[in-house]
């Protein structure tokens, strides 16, 4: 057992651990200190606003009537052991790939914990500029978009050194 996981992707998972429970300690923090759509200035661009987002990303489907919570938390479900057997399949080698999954597990398990608990995720990061707010998010969203990007840049590294051997 220990070589599947040291020889492997899997070596990554305390990354999806971390991100999972400072995902969910934060959105209890808000929960316990903060009524539902109460908005704290930190930043005169960045409030903690407290909200319920029973849709997918930017609120897509949340006025879908409830099956959504059920589609979606399928399909984190999907992703998330589709990407457990991904890692498992990584060379020792590869790190930035494993890595960049990893926080994509934690962020989507984090999400479809809410979705399943409570029947919607619980955001509370707002940027803004003037009156323009970016759709509220959390750390689980932001450790999805940081895993995304860690993907892309593997991409275009491994499309460079693939050039580079021909």
């Amino acid at each position: 057992m220990p070589n599947i996981i040291s020889g492997t992707g899997l070596r990554f998972l305390w990354i999806s651990v971390i991100v999972f429970v400072l995902d969910q300690w934060t959105k209890y923090t808000i929960v316990d200190t903060m009524s539902l759509y109460q908005s704290i200035e930190i930043m005169p661009f960045f409030n903690f606003t407290y909200v319920h987002n029973y849709g997918a990303a930017f609120s897509i489907l949340y006025d879908a009537g409830g099956w959504q919570r059920y589609f979606l938390s399928a399909v984190a479900l999907a992703v998330s052991a589709v990407i457990l057997w991904w890692l498992k399949g990584t060379r020792r080698d590869q790190l930035l790939l494993p890595v960049a999954f990893s926080f994509i597990l934690g962020g989507a398990l984090g999400n479809v914990y809410d979705r399943m608990l409570h029947g919607y995720v619980i955001d509370f990061l707002d940027l803004y500029y003037g009156n323009y707010h970016w759709p509220a998010f959390n750390i689980a969203d932001s450790a999805i978009f940081i895993g995304a990007a860690l993907l892309i840049i593997d991409m275009f590294k491994n499309k460079e050194a693939d050039e580079n051997d021909d």
